[in-house]
This record gives C-alpha cells, structure tokens and sequence, in this order.
C-alpha cells in the first residue's frame, strides 16, 4: 500500500477490477482505494500476472502487502511465510527474472491479526498504561504510524487530555442503536482537528456585516452575467484580496518559523456524505468572480463524487466555512492546519439596523475569524476584518 497523501496512514481496498490470474500491465487499474482525502484508482506498475490478492476489502496498512504480480506460475507463498521484518529485504533482494514482485501502488491489507495490533514503543506502551490511555485513541507520529512517547505526551499535556483519552471507554449499547465504522477520512478529521483545536492557541474575532450593497451587486450582476454569482463567490473573493492587504494572515505556523505565503490560495469546506473536505482555489485574488464560481462549482461537484485530486485539496493558505445556507446565524470555526485563520460565515439575515441615525431593515451577516495566537496577534486579526468588511459593504472595489 503506497502513501497516497502526507496524512495517510492507512488505506482501505473498496473494490477489486482484476481478479487473480489476470494479466495486467503498467496503467491498468487494479482496484479502488479509499485514503483520508479521496477515493483514487490504484494503478499496475508492471508487467505480469496477479498472482495473489491478500485482502478483498477492507484495511491496509501503508506498506502493507495487498496484492503480489510475477510470472504465471511462480510460486509467491514462500515470500508471504517470512516474518514481517524480513519481508522488505526479500523484496529488495527480488528480481522480475527469479522471484514475484508485490505491486507498488496497490497490493492490499497486512494480514488481518495486525490491524488489531497497535503499533507503539515499549515506553509509550509503558506511559499510556500508567496514564490509563487507550493507545488505539491516539495518533502515531513515528515511522510507519508507530505511537511513540511524544504522542502519548501531547494527549497528557492538551486541555481536556485525560477526559478525551477516557471516552474511549466501552459504553452500553441498546437495542435501538447503530453502530457505524468510523471511515478513513473522518479518522484523519478528528485527528487533525483534534490537534488543530488543542495544540494551536485559538481566539475568535467577530464582525456584522452591512450586506446592503452586496445583495444589490449580487442581483445586478446576475441580471448580465451567464453564471450566476452566489454570495459565497463574492466572499471568497472579497477574503482574497483582503488577504493581498494584510499578509500577516496569509500565513502557517511551522514551530521554528512563520511562512508568509506569497500567493493566495483559499480553502473552501464542503461536506460530504461521511465527511468534509476542502477543495483550494488558488490564486484567488486574481480570478473573476465568474472564474470564482465556475471553479468551486466543479470541486464541489467532484469533491462529493469523491473524484477530487489530492493536488486540488493541498495548498491552501487561509480556510472559509460558510454555513449560511444551513440558516446558522454565527459560529466558530477550528482552524485547518496549515493555515492560521479560518473564516466562519453565517447567514444574512434582515434585521433592524441604525443608518443616518434612522432604524431601519438591512441585510445583516456575521463573521468569526479564528487565528493561531502563535502567529497572528488580535491587533493582526482585527485589521484583516476590517478590510474584508470594507470591501463587502463596498462590493465595486472587487470588480475594479
């Protein structure tokens, strides 16, 4: 099983397109594999026969054995009998004239007794015992997922530490509920999240929003334009070049040093059936709003057929969560790592509101920016609100 993303630890065989005794060659999809980000056909990198499939469906570990191609006739068993740390030697000391080969982009699972086993050193074992943590809870950092002390560590000293480790406790299950496997992808949500809430200082700005203006640009320029722009266009656009003007929220936080991003790349959440994932428009501060639209439409589409590349959900230098559709007035976003700010969006709504000391109806919508104390300061924050506000209450700027 090869690593398809920076993320991925595991992947799970969904379905099969050749059977053993096929004959394959390099480009044939071999099966259907479903990592943290996206569901991706695994490719033949050689000539052969597959001889061998160890896994139908189901779990594999990254360089784990799923499959083995060679030559009609070769006998592969002998290369499945050895013990787990003698199997990369006997691959190198394979050749395509003498001895099968384990296919490189695919093959499937490790053989069912260690998808159970948990991978971790004897003193992480050690420290997790004495802290009463369930190791199967916690994330590996080290080679091939292996769970080393840091991590152990990292779920002790984060806040709610203790609380998080013992929900992993068995609870009581009734007749009326339904147990769900928990997928690939939304394993590496909780993960990720998790250690995006508790190891990156949040705080949260929050600003109202005159859409006045807005809605009606918005239905001028839907009145000429072949696509129609929706509010969340105007957004992500109007982010993008507040970004331009304060660079110190284009940025990621990388321990020993701070990125300030050159291009702007914007995130942009989409939820599908078990998850969320987030499709990057990039360089988003030099696209229409046409372009805008066209863009997230198509991600959009494919993010939910599960046919997004990963190329297309990586990149991304400030995050939108836009949840106004859903009539969700205001909320908070975590931040998605890399990034230091995350934009959570709510509906616009018609409220009573004071203008030239008059009260009257207008289009209201608030907006939360979460950011990374490590890198952005409140002062930082604020300004960047500041100008994405300007520029929505006065949308001709974003067409100039």
């Amino acid at each position: 099983m090869p690593r398809l993303s920076d993320t991925m630890k595991v992947g799970v065989i969904r379905t099969w397109h050749k059977k053993v005794g096929d004959k394959v060659k390099p480009g044939d999809v071999l099966a259907e594999v479903e990592t943290d980000k996206a569901t991706m056909d695994l490719e033949a990198f050689q000539d052969g026969t597959l001889l061998y499939i160890a896994v139908k469906e189901g779990q594999v570990d990254v360089d784990g054995i799923i499959a083995i191609i060679g030559k009609e006739g070769e006998d592969y068993k002998a290369l499945l009998d050895q013990k787990p740390e003698n199997t990369a030697k006997a691959e190198q000391a394979a050749t395509p004239s003498t001895s099968t080969k384990t296919a490189s982009p695919i093959a499937t699972a490790a053989q069912p007794s260690s998808s159970d086993r948990v991978k971790a050193s004897p003193l992480a074992k050690s420290v997790a015992k004495e802290k009463g943590i369930d190791l199967k809870s916690i994330a590996g950092s080290g080679e091939h997922g292996r769970i080393v002390k840091r991590d152990v560590d990292q779920i002790t000293s984060a806040p709610f530490g203790k609380i998080a480790a013992s929900i992993t406790a068995p609870t009581t299950i009734s007749a009326g509920d339904t147990e769900i496997a928990t997928s690939q992808m939304r394993q590496t949500i909780a993960n990720r999240l998790s250690e995006s809430k508790f190891s990156a200082p949040h705080f949260y700005l929050t600003t109202e929003i005159d859409m006045d203006a807005c809605v009606d640009a918005r239905n001028q320029i839907n009145k000429i334009s072949a696509s129609k722009i929706s509010y969340n266009d105007i957004i992500i656009k109007a982010c993008a070049v507040a970004l331009k003007s304060n660079p110190g929220v284009n940025v990621s936080w990388y321990g020993t040093k701070i990125v300030v991003h050159g291009d702007v790349n914007i995130g942009v959440a989409v939820a599908i059936e078990d998850g969320l994932v987030v499709p990057v428009i990039r360089n988003a501060d030099q696209k229409s709003l046409s372009q805008i639209n066209s863009e997230v439409a198509d991600k959009a589409t494919r993010a939910k057929s599960r046919k997004l590349g990963l190329d297309e959900m990586q990149g991304n230098t400030f995050t939108i969560s836009n949840l106004g559709m859903f009539d969700i007035e205001e909320f908070t976003a975590i931040i998605n790592p890399p990034d230091s700010c995350i934009l959570a969006v709510g509906s616009i709504i018609k409220k009573p509101a004071v203008k030239n000391d008059q009260i009257v109806v207008s289009n209201r919508m608030k907006v939360t920016l979460s950011c990374d104390h490590r890198s952005v300061d409140g002062a930082t924050g604020a300004k960047y609100l500041q100008t994405l506000k300007g520029l929505l209450e006065q949308p001709i700027s974003l067409i100039l």
